[in-house]
């Protein structure tokens, strides 16, 4: 009874203009719960979310209140406060949470296959062995690779975003958050190589501080959430509001676009956002064309080079309330790509960070924890804050349960290796069964008349066939239809 009444006050809370929540700190407060209660409308499957994330959002907001607005909120709404806190903190919530979104889990069985984590397959299964085999350096070397990924999370007390008051990005950034993963892995992958593992014991790679630097919480820091809000303006990104992953794509590739005070693109590489038409609205499957793709790599160099490094971004909507099961394996090999990047996606209304797989479990890094906002020194010998940008808790989730508005990524490091990425790609396409996540072509067809089948067998990227295929898009009209953000 107690936690149906909490709930009912949170939802109260959220769908009332007179909340105590707006009386502590309204700034604090995503948009859609600043709407009257006759008006109050949720996103799509987020309202559990909402009721969940309004505790901490309470407790978040009453503990960075000025004395002046303490005195101000009137002893119920401290009441209530603290009560949320004595929830939250006893653990309540957690377990509240886990009923009504599904728990993540942090077990690992070698009886579930191998792991495969960004391109790299670390060898736990005991499947195909007889008798007892050790599985625990499998175990140690994902264990590693895991915590090696930077985790980038919700921040509180860094300087006001803009003309607003917004110190936090607690309970509305997670998209921007996963996104900043992704690419901070992609230029770990190019500073570092694919290979590379924080160490232990001793001094850090200056490359790896430098990657960190560039993702520090504000405008001096080239990807801070302050520079992505301002780059993803004309694509609906605006502070205390959710994000979808194709506007996140088309934001990091304006960014990517500026130049620093040098003159000097601040992504080391280009960046090509692939989707079924420019604008992103048309249907069908999402064409990775090679020729759209040199033209990334020359004006990047400005004409100087033939190809350069190469981000591609994939953003998909696989369903609509949930993944078609089509596309579940499919989903699951592009992590055996060795330019994988993973996917920016999670559970509806909360995105994660999803970097490897194992059988039907996705692994991820979660960014709605809280922390304190952290300046990262150039000093590799004792360098501060670092920690908080790793995790060793390794939370996994059913891999059919992600919400079916996600984005892929890949990092193509030179020519070669983006061949090799759409012979894997073409080879994928081929399986699909006529329902590709994406295809490949060599060239734009100035007419974009369709010319590819999906649903034949000449799906699959051959060098012979190119004259015949174009960028265009597929029109096949059932019910497994593309839908591109």
């Amino acid at each position: 009874m107690v936690l149906k009444g909490l709930c009912e006050r949170i939802v109260s809370s959220k769908c009332s203009s007179k909340s105590s929540t707006e009386t502590v700190d309204n700034t604090q407060v995503p948009v859609y719960s600043k709407a009257g209660s006759s008006d109050c409308k949720f996103p799509k499957a987020s309202l559990w979310s909402s009721i969940f994330t309004s505790g901490f959002s309470v407790v978040e907001t009453y503990s960075e209140s000025s004395a002046s607005e303490k005195k101000a909120v009137p002893s119920r709404s401290s009441g209530w406060a603290a009560a949320v806190r004595k929830v939250v903190t006893g653990g309540s919530m957690r377990r509240f949470q886990e009923r009504v979104l599904g728990s993540s889990r942090t077990d690992i069985s070698s009886s579930d296959g191998d792991i495969w984590l960004l391109g790299v397959c670390h060898k736990i299964s005991q499947q195909e062995s007889t008798g007892d085999v050790d599985t625990s350096n499998g175990l140690a070397s994902f264990e590693q690779d895991f915590s090696s990924k930077i985790l980038v999370t919700y921040r509180k007390g860094f300087d006001a975003i803009g003309d607003t008051k917004y110190t936090s990005d607690v309970n509305w950034g997670c998209m921007l958050r996963s996104s900043q993963m992704l690419v901070a892995q992609a230029l770990l992958f190019h500073k570092l190589g694919r290979s590379w593992r924080k160490p232990i014991d001793k001094p850090l790679d200056k490359e790896y501080i430098d990657v960190l630097q560039l993702f520090g919480d504000s405008e001096a820091s080239a990807f801070s959430i302050h520079n992505l809000l301002q780059a993803g303006k004309g694509y609906g990104l605006a502070v205390g509001s959710w994000v979808g992953p194709y506007a996140m794509c088309r934001t990091w590739e304006v960014l990517a676009r500026k130049k620093n005070d040098l003159g000097e693109p601040p992504l080391p590489m280009a960046i090509y956002v692939v989707s079924g038409d420019e604008d992103g609205e048309r249907g069908g499957a999402p064409v990775v064309c090679i020729e759209d793709a040199s033209k990334r790599c020359s004006e990047f160099s400005s004409g100087l080079a033939a190809w350069t490094p190469l981000l591609l971004l994939v953003p998909l909507v696989l369903g609509l309330d949930k993944v078609n099961p089509r596309y579940i394996p499919l989903l699951r090999s592009t992590f055996k790509f060795p330019q994988s990047l993973g996917i920016m996606g999670g559970k509806p209304g909360a995105s994660t960070y999803i970097i490897g797989v194992q059988n039907e479990k996705a692994f991820y890094l979660d960014p709605h924890d809280v922390q304190q906002v952290v300046n990262i020194s150039g000093d590799t010998q004792e360098p501060t804050g670092t920690s908080s940008y790793h995790c060793n808790v390794m939370r996994h989730i059913p891999l059919d349960s992600i919400d079916p508005s996600l984005a892929i990524g890949f990092y193509c490091r030179d020519k070669d290796d983006f061949d090799d990425f759409c012979s894997q790609a073409s080879k994928l396409a081929e399986e699909s069964n006529g329902a590709p996540l994406f295809t490949v072509a060599k060239s734009r067809s100035f007419s974009k008349q369709v010319s590819n089948d999906v649903s034949g067998d000449n799906t699959g990227f051959q060098e012979e066939d190119f004259p015949g295929m174009d960028c265009g898009n597929d029109t096949v009209t059932n019910e497994d239809d593309w839908q591109l953000l």
